[in-house]
């Protein structure tokens, strides 16, 4: 995942004022939860990104949509539209969570798969992560249908694809070259 160096920027002074605050916990829980919003919202994306929205507009849309977030987060949003950079708030929040979590001497595995997991198949993965990566993990579940069965872990930049759709695209290869 390449995120932009101002992202990366914002992120660290944002992370850095929460911690001088105490409140980095909460301002993490307000990250993810913007993260969620802005992943499952393409409108909104749109909207931050677009360059004939003013900036008032975009403000008032981000503190209407985000109404419960805290003081860091709101001023965050503040000096992301000031700055005319609405645009990178997605990956201010990732870079902020990846930071956090790396603070805290934790990592972000993804796995995905084409169905829910079962409580069982979840501990055999996080096990996996954690020896993939060497520190406690944290565990974020995607759901895929287009891998058709099996799953992909990512821990880091790792990657263990063990889809069915990877699978058939690796026999499609092999045919096509015979």
């Amino acid at each position: 995942m390449k995120l932009s160096r101002a992202a990366s920027r914002y992120a660290k002074a944002i992370l850095s004022l929460a911690i001088d605050k105490k409140e980095a916990d909460a301002v993490n829980e307000e990250m993810k939860s913007i993260l969620v919003t802005l992943n499952g919202n393409k409108e909104l994306r749109d909207f931050m990104s677009s360059p004939l929205i003013k900036s008032e507009q975009k403000r008032g849309a981000l503190r209407q949509v985000f109404k419960d977030a805290g003081a860091i987060t709101m001023g965050s949003f503040d000096l992301l539209v000031d700055n005319k950079r609405a645009d990178v708030l997605m990956d201010v929040a990732t870079k902020y969570i990846l930071l956090f979590e790396d603070m805290n001497k934790r990592e972000i595995a993804t796995v995905t798969t084409a169905v829910e997991i079962t409580a069982e198949l979840e501990q055999k993965v996080l096990a996996k992560a954690k020896e993939l990566a060497g520190k406690e993990i944290t565990l974020e579940k995607n759901i895929d249908e287009s891998i058709l069965g099996g799953f992909i872990l990512r821990v880091g930049d790792q990657e263990i694809n063990a889809s069915v759709a990877n699978k058939l695209g690796q026999l499609k290869r092999t045919f096509a070259t015979r």
